[in-house]
């Protein structure tokens, strides 16, 4: 339990102040708990990294489907409304997952995190949409919205939603 606590805490820290201003020191405090508490559960700061990425991913799907509608188009458009109010809310500075990897390229375990969570998102995307042969397009523009958020903001969300109402409509 104190584990799960932790990494809500890291991933709070993290999706505020980013992967490489945090000391481990500052990571500590952000979690409430002593130093020799944290490294307990997260040997090193990459492993706190692990942690509070599977953390923010099991909370991401999960949002992702609040008010699941019955599938299709209306499910996308639906996930999509989801995505901009998450980013709103939770990831203003874009992707936490793609920002992992931005700091730290050459981690493997920390690319392992990030490709299964971006393969578990696009395999959603999939299901939801019905159609499982667009979920690789649903999916990039999923990414394109997460990526472009920072600069486009609301507007990548409605041009993303387009593009999808053109894609699913045409492709019927």
């Amino acid at each position: 339990m104190l584990k799960d606590e932790i990494a809500v805490s890291l991933e709070r820290a993290f999706s505020l102040y980013g992967f490489a201003e945090p000391s481990v020191a500052d990571l500590k405090n952000a979690c409430n708990v002593s130093l020799r508490t944290l490294y307990k559960h997260y040997p090193s700061k990459e492993a706190m990294i692990i942690g509070a990425l599977g953390y923010r991913h099991q909370r991401y799907l999960a949002f992702l489907d609040q008010e699941e509608s019955a599938g299709g188009l209306e499910s996308v458009l639906h996930i999509f409304n989801q995505l901009e109010f998450w980013m709103k809310e939770y990831a203003p500075h874009g992707c936490m997952s793609m920002n992992a990897i931005a700091a730290f390229p050459d981690n493997l375990q920390i690319n392992k995190a990030v490709k299964q969570h971006k393969q578990d998102v696009r395999e959603f995307l999939g299901q939801k949409s019905q159609r499982d042969d667009l979920a690789t397009v649903i999916f990039l523009l999923h990414e394109g919205v997460s990526s472009a958020w920072p600069v486009l903001g609301a507007s990548a969300v409605i041009s993303a939603q387009q593009a999808l109402l053109q894609l699913l409509k045409e492709d019927k």
